[in-house]
């Protein structure tokens, strides 16, 4: 007997998201993350998890201020939370987004299984992850990050604040702009498998967004005077020139 089809969504949402974590050693899936034999939408899932985790704490917050007729509609009951808890403790960051926990596991998980610090982009692929063009964006971004996000920096990964000469320019090369998009479309190409981006789509790397999409399309109108060498980069990832 099926008492609550909610109810029996929700559990079939939590088998998924512990399949997903005991992969991939974490409950941080990006929203288009698809798993499961039924290829359920757990990064979505994950996603509207995290907003009633929120909500349920916002909630809490004013109630314990003092404020009454707080409706509960939309909120996490806290055996629920403790499921997801229990899947992964860092599973809802609540002072920063998503994108950065995860940037953040991945690296420590690539650090403590014996890898060595990746500090440059395209250096080290994980789950589609460029962790080198992450490590580089919290270094250059330092002070715009938590004080809790750079202690976790400095303490657990030992990286430190970009020095002065380290800070990009202004206006970036040719030869840069070029780079990063090449991590954009390494990194798209590592989670998706293909190179066949929407026009619109923005990939973040390391915090930093590339308009991959539009780089691809202006890429493939101009192939003709495209330098072997970048040609043959894109190649490597399945790059369709018409």
């Amino acid at each position: 007997m099926v008492w609550s089809a909610w109810d029996t969504a929700w559990a079939d949402g939590l088998a998924v998201a512990k399949d997903y974590a005991a992969v991939h050693g974490h409950f941080l899936p990006p929203t288009n993350a698809v798993w499961g034999g039924d290829r359920m939408a757990i990064g979505v899932w994950a996603k509207n998890q995290r907003a009633a985790a929120r909500k349920t704490h916002e909630n809490a917050v004013r109630r314990a201020a003092g404020e009454t007729g707080v409706s509960s509609a939309g909120e996490l009951s806290e055996s629920r939370l403790e499921a997801l808890d229990a899947i992964d403790p860092a599973w809802c960051p609540a002072a920063w987004g998503i994108d950065w926990q995860r940037g953040f596991h991945l690296t420590l998980m690539h650090v403590r299984s014996g890898g060595a610090l990746p500090v440059r982009a395209g250096e080290v692929l994980v789950q589609g992850e460029d962790l080198g063009a992450w490590t580089m964006a919290q270094r250059v971004g330092w002070d715009a990050l938590a004080p809790a996000q750079q202690w976790m920096l400095d303490s657990v990964l030992g990286l430190e604040p970009a020095g002065e000469t380290e800070q990009p320019s202004a206006r970036r090369t040719q030869a840069a702009r070029w780079a990063g998009h090449l991590a954009a479309a390494r990194q798209f190409h590592a989670r998706e498998g293909h190179l066949n981006v929407p026009r619109k789509h923005v990939e973040d790397v390391g915090g930093i967004p590339a308009k991959l999409g539009g780089f691809l399309d202006n890429t493939r109108r101009r192939a003709d005077k495209l330098a072997p060498e970048r040609r043959a980069e894109l190649d490597a990832l399945d790059m369709h020139w018409s």
